[in-house]
């Protein structure tokens, strides 16, 4: 592959994809807003932009063949902000992406697309959409937006749900965790996989709990090897039994489910930020 964009490449999940992904192509242009990125990998180079702006967008995005698109409001937000990065920033992605003929987008959409079914209803990658905020909305809106790009402009894209892309931090975490590890694995296997049409599929390790069926990842030859079963005795050792009226518990969306829209949702999930250093 001669080049691969990175969006979102500042970011904490971006800063564990930038090392890898700078190996899988001659060039990796990675961006983001902000100004003082830090050093760059060998054969990576930094452009900064806003995913909001067209016109920069389209200009990164020349020459490229795949897009790993990372770039946006990563929580719940007001609609205006959340319209702006996430919506208009991603018919941005895939707009570029056909005015430069790019061939594929690998996206981070989330679980909080279908947050608001019940955690006991194992779904797949067709559940219908179910959005647990404007955050989720926006989820919802580009993995429409990739499908319709795929069906009628042939683009191909890979939406993955990413559950709970974070330390084991709790309960929770032992449903939804997906390693650091997996999340490259998985980012790999999207863009190394000669033909994905367009694909949904759940962004998830190899958890004894997982809510979810992700068997549509299976001909990605993705295999999760983690597991947060092994952080299972530290963090229900002490556990409250669950109150089955109380959404933030009984939901994929988790605390995005309860949260007032516009308000912060992680802002109570103790994530840590550990962003991976240069």
């Amino acid at each position: 592959m001669k080049k691969l964009v990175l969006t979102g490449a500042a970011g904490r999940l971006g800063s564990y994809l930038r090392e890898p992904l700078s190996k899988m192509a001659d060039e990796l242009v990675s961006t983001d807003i902000v100004a003082d990125f830090g050093r760059t990998y060998p054969g990576e180079r930094y452009v900064q932009a806003d995913v909001g702006d067209l016109a920069a967008i389209e200009a990164i995005l020349e020459g490229a063949d795949m897009v790993v698109h990372f770039g946006a409001i990563p929580d719940e937000a007001p609609f205006d902000d959340i319209l702006h990065s996430n919506i208009v920033g991603a018919y941005n992605i895939w707009e570029a992406a056909h005015r430069n003929k790019v061939r594929r987008v690998i996206y981070a959409s989330s679980i909080h697309a279908v947050g608001m079914h019940p955690k006991t209803d194992r779904i797949g990658a067709d559940a219908a959409h179910r959005p647990d905020t404007y955050y989720g909305l926006s989820k919802c809106f580009a993995e429409d937006l990739a499908r319709m790009y795929w069906d009628k402009l042939n683009i191909e894209a890979v939406c993955l749900r990413i559950m709970s892309c974070a330390n084991v931090s709790g309960p929770r975490s032992l449903h939804m965790w997906l390693s650091y590890d997996d999340l490259i694995q998985l980012v790999q296997r999207s863009v190394e996989t000669p033909h994905v049409g367009f694909t949904v599929l759940y962004g998830v390790s190899n958890n004894d709990r997982i809510p979810v069926d992700n068997s549509a990842a299976a001909f990605l030859g993705y295999r999760p090897k983690d597991n947060a079963e092994d952080h299972a005795g530290t963090y229900l050792a002490d556990a409250e039994a669950v109150d089955v009226t109380d959404r933030a518990l009984t939901t994929h969306g988790g605390p995005f489910a309860t949260v007032e829209l516009g308000h912060s949702g992680t802002a109570g999930m103790n994530i840590v930020a550990d962003k991976k250093k240069f």
